[in-house]
C-alpha cells in the first residue's frame, strides 16, 4: 500500500510499487470517466519555489481531473517566505489545510527536509535543485511502457547536460533497476555524468561519448535534454555549451525506424522544430502521460484507490 507515503526519489518505491502506479495510469487513460470524483473534498498544496510549466500544470490538472482542489503558490515572493518564515514552519502550516503537497525547490535535499515537518501529509518531490525529479521519471517510464511495450532490454542514449540534469539522474537510476538496459551517455566533457553517479552503475552498463551522430544508429531510445542555464555560475560557459547538440532531421535519418525521441521539456535549441513531425518524436505525448501518471500517484498516496 502506498497510502500516506512520500515520494522524494524514485528509489522510495519498489519496482512492484512503480508497476502498480503504471497499471492504475493505464486504467485511468482507458476509463477516465470512472475517476472524476475520487478525490472530491481533498486538497493538493502546490508549492513551487522555482519556475515550472509542465510539472505544475500537470499536477494541478491531475488533482482537478480527480475531483479535488488545489491551493498554493508559484512564486515564493507570494508566500510568507518573503517575510522570513522557515520552510519547516511553512510545511507545518500547509499540513493544517491540505491532504497532500507537491514541492519544487532550487536547493538539493529540500523535499526530504520538508517531509520531516509534514505531520503525515504525503510529500511529492517535484524537483530539488540538481538532485532528483521522481515524477518526471514516472512520466518517462509510462511513456516508454506505451511506446516501446517494455522497460527492459533497451539501449538508451542520454544526450546533453548530464552533469546538472536532475531528470537525467532520476531516469537513469530507475531504468538501471530494470534488467538488461544499456546506456550511452552523450555529452561534452564539461557536462559528463558525475563520477559518483557512474559509480552507482555496473561498469558494463554504460559507455560515454561526445559524438551523437555516431551513437544514434544503435539506440532504442534517445533522451535529449537542455543545458541547464540556471545551474551555471559562468554565463560565458553556458553560451559556449548551450548548442553543443542539436538533433536535426538529418541526424535523425541515421536512427532506427522504431527509435523514440524523448525530452522532459522545456527545450531550447537542442531539438530542431523540423523533428516535431517525425513519428519517432514523442516528447509532447510524454507531457500528456505525465498528467495521467500523476493522477495515479495522487490517488495511491491519498489511499482513495487501493
Amino acid at each position: 500500500m502506498l497510502k500516506g507515503r512520500n515520494l522524494i526519489e524514485p528509489g522510495d518505491f519498489s519496482i512492484q510499487e512503480l508497476d502498480e502506479i503504471f497499471r492504475l495510469a493505464d486504467t485511468i487513460i482507458a476509463e477516465q470517466g470512472r475517476f472524476i470524483d475520487i478525490c472530491k473534498g481533498k486538497l493538493l498544496a502546490s508549492l513551487f519555489y522555482e519556475p515550472s510549466t509542465r510539472t505544475r500544470f500537470s499536477f494541478e490538472s491531475a488533482m482537478l481531473r480527480l475531483g479535488g482542489q488545489v491551493i498554493g503558490f508559484d512564486n515564493p515572493s507570494n508566500s510568507s517566505v518573503s517575510k522570513g518564515e522557515t520552510i519547516g514552519d511553512t510545511i507545518r502550516t500547509v499540513a493544517c489545510y491540505a491532504d497532500i503537497a507537491v514541492i519544487r525547490h532550487p536547493r538539493e535535499g529540500t523535499a526530504k527536509l520538508v517531509s520531516e515537518f509534514s505531520n503525515g501529509m504525503p510529500i511529492i518531490n517535484a524537483g530539488d535543485g540538481g538532485h532528483e525529479h521522481p515524477t518526471q521519471t514516472l512520466t518517462d517510464l509510462l511513456t516508454i511502457h506505451y511506446e516501446k511495450k517494455r522497460l527492459s532490454n533497451l539501449k538508451i542514449g542520454v544526450c546533453g547536460d548530464l552533469l546538472f540534469g536532475r531528470t537525467i539522474h532520476s531516469f537513469v537510476k530507475t531504468m538501471n533497476r530494470y534488467p538488461d538496459n544499456q546506456f550511452v551517455f552523450i555529452s561534452p566533457k564539461e557536462l559528463q555524468m558525475p563520477e559518483h553517479f557512474l559509480n552507482l552503475l555496473p561498469k558494463n552498463a554504460y559507455v560515454e561519448t561526445d559524438d551523437l551522430a555516431n551513437a544514434i544508429s544503435d539506440l532504442d531510445i534517445l533522451y535529449m535534454s537542455r543545458v541547464q542555464r540556471e545551474r551555471f555560475v559562468n554565463e560565458a560557459e553556458y553560451m559556449r555549451l548551450k548548442d553543443y547538440y542539436i538533433l536535426t532531421r538529418k541526424k535523425l535519418s541515421l536512427a532506427k525506424e522504431d527509435m523514440i525521441v524523448m525530452h522532459p521539456l522545456p527545450r531550447v535549441n537542442e531539438i530542431a522544430r523540423e523533428v516535431d513531425s517525425d513519428p519517432r518524436a514523442v516528447y509532447f505525448e510524454q507531457a500528456r502521460y505525465g498528467m495521467y501518471v500523476r493522477m495515479a500517484l495522487i490517488a495511491k498516496l491519498l489511499g482513495v484507490l487501493s
